[in-house]
């Protein structure tokens, strides 16, 4: 890649001292690309061993969520400068080789590139998937995955005021990315079990039936609205 198109790796943590250093230390050994850790608000070490290990750290003042810490880190590559991001998640699923791949799709010209991994769809992740890919008209297949990049103009979108009101990296985030015209891509990856803890959405069918409701909410609030999305950055 490009020295002018170089990301920055963001990495959204809560409570993962157990697994971020093997994280950062993975990708460390593959790329010279800085990594950034958005620690929000950890009760256990997570900050100093992931600075430790090499990585910045923003140490958020409130705790955001993963798709809050997410964005900040994005608010944050863009007050640096950068014009690319790729972000994954702190747990150990993704595996850093295949950074690389959704790099070089970006590089082809997609706006935002998603590594999918079907095969890791639970019985409760499949049923969501069908549900929402029907009512969205979304055609992507792993439309949960953190490890994405993402060029300049998506940057701009969801570092956005107005996906700051969205609970989720999701559906919300993919439905206002494709009403500002960006072009989104799938790069088949191949994910690690967690090296601990669980997901925040999927562990539960209480958990999974909440974020179902408050998704096709979301997503019936978009119906009919044709409207492309103006660029407000918070920056």
């Amino acid at each position: 890649m490009s020295r002018t198109l170089a990301p920055i790796i963001v990495i959204p943590a809560f409570n993962e001292e157990s697994s971020i250093v093997t994280v950062i230390s993975a990708i460390r050994e593959r790329y010279n690309y800085p990594v950034l850790v958005v620690n929000d608000m950890s009760q256990d070490q997570t900050a100093k061993v992931a600075e430790d290990s090499g990585a910045r750290v923003l140490n958020l003042r409130s705790q955001l969520g993963a798709w809050g810490a997410t964005q900040a880190g994005v608010i944050y590559a863009l007050k640096q400068g950068f014009k690319s991001v790729l972000t994954l998640d702190a747990d150990g699923q993704h595996e850093p080789e295949y950074i690389r791949d959704l790099l070089e799709r970006l590089e082809d010209g997609y706006d935002i590139v998603i590594g999918a991994y079907i095969e890791r769809c639970s019985t409760a992740r499949h049923i969501a998937r069908y549900y929402f890919k029907l009512l969205t008209g979304l055609q992507i297949e792993d439309m949960t995955s953190g490890f994405r990049a993402y060029n300049y103009k998506a940057m701009q979108v969801i570092a956005s005021k107005q996906a700051t009101l969205l609970d989720y990296q999701d559906i919300g985030v993919l439905l206002m990315c494709r009403r500002s015209g960006l072009t989104i891509e799938e790069v088949q990856t191949p994910m690690n079990l967690r090296l601990s803890g669980h997901s925040r959405v999927f562990y539960s069918w209480w958990v999974v039936l909440r974020y179902m409701v408050e998704t096709t909410i979301l997503c019936l609030s978009q119906i009919g609205s044709k409207r492309k999305f103006q660029f407000r950055s918070t920056l």
